[in-house]
């Protein structure tokens, strides 16, 4: 399955590469061979890209899911203001190969997004989580607040974000989605026990993130 923010970009690619082959092979012409290999080429790359697999969603009330698929690069204990002190914090490198659609870690109350300008530094740099660009959102849930942070990369440049103050969100469901290589963070309550560990790999949507 594709995902829908790909349209934008894989419709148009198309409609150039497909007409460029025609050419390219009824004139024989070298130029426009490479051209249009270079385009197929762009063109499956962005296929890859924007695929959205389906995912089977754990529904036990007590997990906390993986917010999108991709590296974990950091856990650790942060302060923070809308989450509390000892919150825990885990950080997801998505490189560009990532599945980059954004998921709901539990279900919740959206409080609050925010999207803060800033700089677009290599998403896999820790500095990243609070100088790039990112899209914050705050979902309210019996256990707590829960901060999910979109963060733009080196490349990445479009932060899509889906919640709106005061809806309702389905655990497992789209929250968003981010093009290219990116960042996301997990901000959770003191009480949540994490269950990851730097350096595993996650899959949004099904990976146990933290346990209540």
């Amino acid at each position: 399955m594709i995902a829908k923010e790909g349209r934008v970009i894989l419709i148009p690619l198309l409609l150039i590469t497909f007409p460029v082959g025609l050419y390219a092979h009824s004139t024989d012409n070298q130029a426009m061979i490479i051209l249009y290999a270079v385009l197929g080429v762009l063109f499956l790359f962005c296929l890859n890209f924007f695929r959205d697999p389906k995912r089977t969603i754990p529904m036990d009330a007590s997990l906390v899911l993986s917010p999108a698929d991709g590296k974990v690069v950091k856990v650790t204990e942060v302060n923070d203001p809308q989450v509390g002190e000892g919150a825990k914090l885990v950080s997801i490198f998505l490189n560009v190969f990532n599945v980059h659609v954004n998921r709901v870690p539990l279900e919740g109350i959206v409080e609050s997004t925010e999207r803060k300008s800033g700089k677009f530094l290599a998403a896999f740099d820790h500095k990243a989580s609070d100088e790039n660009e990112q899209v914050v959102t705050v979902l309210s849930h019996d256990s707590g607040h829960y901060k999910i942070k979109q963060i733009a990369g080196l490349i990445a440049r479009r932060i899509l974000c889906y919640a709106q103050p005061g809806q309702k969100m389905h655990k497992g469901g789209r929250l968003g989605f981010i093009r290219f290589g990116s960042r996301t963070d997990l901000i959770m309550p003191a009480h949540v026990d994490v269950k990851v560990e730097v350096g595993q790999k996650v899959t949004g949507g099904e990976t146990i993130i933290g346990q209540l």
